[in-house]
């Protein structure tokens, strides 16, 4: 067999490289280095298939041509697929469920594709609105409710109906949960006729009853949370004369009361997710904001971009690179509608959410009840 060495190969006219046509066998023993650069210099005239670094992310990631645009290569054993129409690719599961106190249905996506949301199952009964939920790579929980204090959980891998788990320390609403891949938080909310700043914890692996894990430091709803590998954050809103919207936050595998994070954009901050190292949140009562915080540090939240429609009490379903922002409600005076409409954007850049689908289920008032096993807590 004929052996070719060159320093540097070009076309005819300097301009680039040339096309290889065939079959072409790299046997180099060491490496391989694709091209590179950050993420302002990603090519947009590019075949679909194109591959880089990313120097910002510092992660490899590919062109999937002009509608989804440059998407990082995930590393870890989500990519279930298994939905129908647009839904049958690979990748991560997001999940909703109990639409209404009249509603059990659970719904599911597969977040790497477009398309609408597919049926999964149904809860163990119909008053789930406005719960908790956690999920890591194999379980999916939703705890709470309108006047419950049930846990049901479910396998991500299959379709069914959801199974008992136990119970919250007590019942309330308008809430939500952190979880790394062992341990899952459920963070304040609405105990009728007050709010409560309880806090529990489940160990997502076994059956039973969750524990005292500790008090945020204000009695509120918590209608967003994000998670890495290591600190549950969570939003609530301010208590005059203090920021609208306030985060805190505590270390997953340890006990005890929150700490203050940072300020947030607006009265009240929806719609959470995350990658390892980025927080989301997007929608407000009458706003179509997203901003994003750094979960390694502390600080306020950094503009995103926007939705493409005003929306909130929406539910936020993430990857290792996209945030799915999931359904809700759109106040326009004088009257709130439920919307159906689910939009998407890159966690690792910034800019404006592009349509993804549309759920299956309406949503109702407070929803704040929605996971997935690809988000950033179980990046650890």
């Amino acid at each position: 067999m004929s052996e070719v060495r060159v320093n540097n190969l070009s076309n005819e006219n300097n301009t680039g490289g040339p096309t290889i046509s065939g079959i072409t066998t790299y046997s180099g023993r060491h490496f391989f280095v694709p091209p590179q650069g950050d993420t302002a210099s990603r090519p947009s005239d590019c075949e679909p298939g194109s591959l880089r670094f990313n120097t910002d992310s510092a992660k490899l990631e590919y062109f999937r041509g002009d509608t989804i645009g440059w998407v990082e290569m995930e590393a870890g054993d989500s990519r279930l697929g298994g939905g129908t129409g647009s839904n049958t690719g690979l990748g991560t599961r997001g999940f909703t469920a109990g639409h209404h106190v009249y509603g059990n249905e659970i719904e599911f996506i597969t977040v790497s594709t477009l398309g609408n949301s597919q049926d999964f199952g149904d809860l163990t009964n119909s008053t789930f609105n406005c719960a908790n939920s956690v999920c890591n790579d194999t379980r999916s929980f939703f705890a709470g409710g309108y006047y419950h204090n049930v846990i049901n959980f479910w396998t991500v891998a299959s379709t069914g109906n959801a199974q008992d788990f136990g119970d919250l320390t007590n019942q309330r609403y308008n809430a939500s949960g952190c979880n790394d891949k062992i341990r899952g938080i459920f963070g304040a909310g609405y105990e009728h006729p007050s709010h409560t700043n309880i806090m529990d914890y489940i160990t997502i692996s076994t059956l039973g009853n969750a524990l005292d894990y500790g008090d945020l430091s204000d009695q509120k709803m918590t209608p967003a949370s994000v998670s890495s590998s290591t600190r549950a954050i969570w939003t609530r809103s301010g208590t005059s004369p203090t920021p609208g919207s306030v985060m805190e936050f505590t270390n997953i595998r340890s006990t005890g009361n929150t700490t203050d994070f940072g300020d947030g954009y607006g009265t009240g901050m929806y719609g959470g997710g995350s990658s390892s190292t980025r927080g989301i949140f997007s929608g407000a009562y009458i706003a179509n904001t997203i901003a994003y915080i750094t979960m390694a540090t502390t600080g306020n939240t950094t503009d995103f971009g926007d939705l493409t429609i005003r929306k909130y009490s929406q539910n936020n379903m993430t990857s290792p690179t996209r945030c799915v922002h999931g359904a809700g409600n759109s106040y326009t005076a004088p009257a709130t509608t439920r919307v159906n409409v689910m939009d998407y954007t890159q966690i690792a850049t910034t800019g404006n959410a592009v349509d993804f689908g549309d759920m299956t289920y309406l949503t109702s008032e407070q929803l704040a009840n929605a996971g997935s096993n690809g988000h950033g807590g179980l990046s650890g």
